[in-house]
């Protein structure tokens, strides 16, 4: 059963602690749909999806990802890709250093919160060695560049809310 957007927005939470019970297919791809729902500049869509799944993979994935060996016990790895050709095309250098980030972070969070709506666990990685991942995917260098990794897996850990700033310190009104 899935759960209403907001209840998943409050739910979200990085887990670095996955069961070993696989992920059905059908639910990764019910995530991948969510994620090229997501909003894009010009409707360009530039971004690839790679499912990594073989422990070799996820392995290389983790050292790649400065030894985050959480990454390797999740179950599906989803790495994110911003293709770069695809909004040069269309945007320039506007495109590649900025519009293809905020696509592919829309496309991410798409599937962080359809991950939480199926009773998933995700962790947001952004730090890793680009040119590594990049290698373990296959991702062809200067078309396809790593942005993100997606540990995907039920949780084996249920990590508490972290604080958040209040909204009077991060919001101005402008009326």
């Amino acid at each position: 059963m899935t759960k209403d957007v907001i209840d998943a927005i409050r739910e979200r939470r990085s887990v670095r602690r996955f069961q070993s019970r696989p992920v059905p297919d059908a639910t990764v791809g019910r995530l991948l749909e969510c994620a090229v729902l997501a909003p894009s500049a010009g409707n360009v869509q530039a971004w690839h999806f790679y499912v990594v799944k073989d422990d070799e993979r996820r392995q290389a994935l983790a050292a790649a990802a400065h030894h985050q060996l959480f990454l390797a016990h999740a179950p599906v790895v989803i790495v994110v890709c911003a293709n770069l050709p695809r909004i040069a095309n269309r945007y320039g250098d506007r495109g590649t250093s900025l519009y293809v980030l905020q696509d592919t972070a829309a496309a991410v969070q798409n599937i962080l919160l359809a991950a939480t709506a199926f009773g998933l666990a995700t962790c947001w990685i952004g730090s890793f060695d680009e040119e590594a991942v990049a290698k373990v995917v296959g991702a062809e260098r200067g078309i396809l560049r790593p942005v993100a990794v997606i540990p995907v897996g039920y949780p084996a850990e249920e990590p508490a809310q972290r604080p958040r700033r209040p909204l009077d310190e991060v919001v101005t009104v402008l009326a």
